[in-house]
């Protein structure tokens, strides 16, 4: 069966995670060829990628799409754009052929609410957000507040001096384009509603309680009520982990089961934190997480086909950046050796168990004392899953469709492939290697780690070396051999790596088969 991916964009996690998910799977997966994908500010071609995916779609079994890949040219455009709405309807009226020409195509897309970082960068928002971005997102959460709280003094001055200093072209230009972008994503409610988008997700990038994304969110919730979509459209904070999310759940529908899931966390008070950068507590996430991917949230472990066991901070979540000296609640309001102890002494005693780790102690990145203790307990390859990287929803959302097509499909080669590509990616250079060169290496060499020597530098071949030395120290144990085929910096930068890893290992999947 074959299924067609359209990316939210060309970097690794929504270009390659998904579709590396449906190997070693029954499905087939296509996806457009990744120089047609853009590169960061520079949009996609809109009109290539529209084509391709009908001609795909004609004979597939179902879609993934990215809706802003297909109307502005991905995830960063989608930001920059002077699209009109005029414009972007007409575009959104294709995804009608796909199901003429295909009625019985499954199709599932996903559509961001756009974004308004804290802080002032302009790296992936428009030129003025480096001067302006911090007042931009005050400005509109204080607004916001303000209709449900009273401002004190000190908040009132801030806005007050905000409105005085704020350019007014500049708060035009950015306010326009989100009304364009909220217009657009209403819009795609009417597809869901006549059938021609099967389940549609709003994901939330980087949000917060109040402010101009959360107004956003409000308007295009209210429309979901309105026309009684609520059961195929959901919304909840993530982004590049979509893909895998509607992938999973592609896979669960065509195959025709729900797995459930059971959760276990290492924190007491690690279901209720708000998770940095999202705007809810986590376990108000983490069953949209489930459902999304086609599954339902189990009460026990013994209804259960899959155990998620989170990482989870003990009172606030933290950088990873800074775990070498964490607040005291990361030793004492978690314990993350009985959560290691619990998954050792599930798979040894059922060893066809399957059982993941979602690592969300920290943001942008793996827990290393995690890491450590998975070792001594010598479970490191026998998960269904793990991840360990960015926000909390995109850790969840890479976890879950993993270790649900580890449930269906077992201990394949490429599932040992995506693991220890986790491993290495989400541990190896989150935590460990981005941090070290980015704070005295990067700038060594007269570089910036915004601001790198392009895709196949020095800088690239100083991260496979580094990374080399961590898999060596360690990941390579108990017959396991990971080899970095490719290693590459796809925005050239430090933020994020591109890596292709191969796992040569020798496990018993879960029917006794050797790999």
């Amino acid at each position: 069966m074959t299924l067609v991916i359209v990316p939210l964009d060309e970097r690794p996690c929504n270009y390659n995670f998904p579709y590396e998910l449906t190997r070693g799977t029954s499905y087939q997966a296509v996806r457009p060829p990744q120089e047609w994908m853009g590169r960061k500010k520079i949009a996609a071609d809109t009109e290539r990628l529209w084509t391709w995916t009908q001609l795909e779609c004609q004979s597939a079994d179902g879609a993934v799409i990215s809706l802003d890949t297909l109307l502005y040219g991905g995830i960063v455009p989608s930001r920059l754009h002077e699209l009109d709405v005029t414009e972007l309807t007409r575009r959104l009226d294709r995804l009608r052929i796909l199901k003429e020409q295909n009625p019985a195509l499954k199709l599932f897309a996903f559509q961001l609410i756009m974004r308004c970082p804290q802080y002032s960068s302009s790296d992936e928002e428009p030129d003025y957000y480096a001067d302006w971005g911090r007042e931009i997102f005050r400005k509109g959460y204080l607004e916001h507040y303000a209709e449900e709280h009273s401002l004190t003094t000190e908040e009132q001055q801030e806005l007050d001096d905000i409105n005085s200093r704020l350019p007014q072209e500049v708060l035009d230009d950015y306010l326009g384009r989100r009304a364009v972008n909220r217009e657009i994503n209403q819009l795609a409610l009417d597809y869901v509603e006549q059938g021609v988008i099967d389940f549609l997700i709003f994901p939330q990038d980087d949000s917060a309680p109040y402010g101009y994304t959360a107004r956003d969110q409000q308007e295009v919730r209210a429309r979901i009520r309105a026309l009684r979509l609520g059961l195929r459209v959901y919304m909840y904070p993530g982004a590049d982990e979509v893909g895998c999310t509607l992938v999973a759940r592609m896979i669960n529908q065509l195959n025709h089961t729900i797995p459930r899931v059971y959760v276990r966390f290492s924190s007491v008070n690690g279901a209720l934190i708000i998770p940095a950068y999202e705007d809810r507590r986590l376990y108000e996430t983490l069953k949209y997480q489930i459902i999304a991917a086609g599954g339902m949230v189990a009460s026990d472990e013994q209804s259960a086909d899959i155990l998620l066991l989170l990482n989870t901070a003990g009172e606030k979540m933290g950088e990873a950046v800074y775990q070498g000296s964490p607040s005291a609640n990361y030793d004492t309001e978690r314990t993350t050796v009985e959560l290691v102890e619990y998954a050792g002494y599930i798979l040894d005693r059922q060893p066809d168990a399957v059982v993941a780790i979602g690592d969300i102690a920290y943001a942008n990145g793996g827990d290393l004392e995690l890491l450590d203790l998975l070792r001594q307990r010598g479970i490191l390859y026998q998960l269904a899953g793990y991840a360990g990287w960015n926000t909390s929803s995109n850790t969840l959302g890479t976890v879950i469709a993993q270790s649900m097509i580890y449930q269906q499909y077992g201990a394949t080669p490429e599932h040992m492939n995506f693991l220890a590509l986790r491993y290495v990616e989400d541990l190896g250079y989150d935590s460990v290697v981005r941090k070290y060169l980015s704070n005295g290496p990067i700038q060594e060499l007269g570089l910036d780690k915004f601001q790198l020597d392009g895709e196949r530098g020095y800088v690239a071949e100083m991260v496979r070396s580094h990374l080399e030395q961590f898999i060596e120290q360690h990941l390579q144990e108990n017959g396991v051999q990971i080899d970095i085929q490719d290693c590459y910096m796809p925005w050239n930068r430090m933020f994020e790596v591109g890596l292709s890893i191969r796992a040569h290992v020798s496990l018993k999947d879960r029917k006794g088969e050797q790999q």
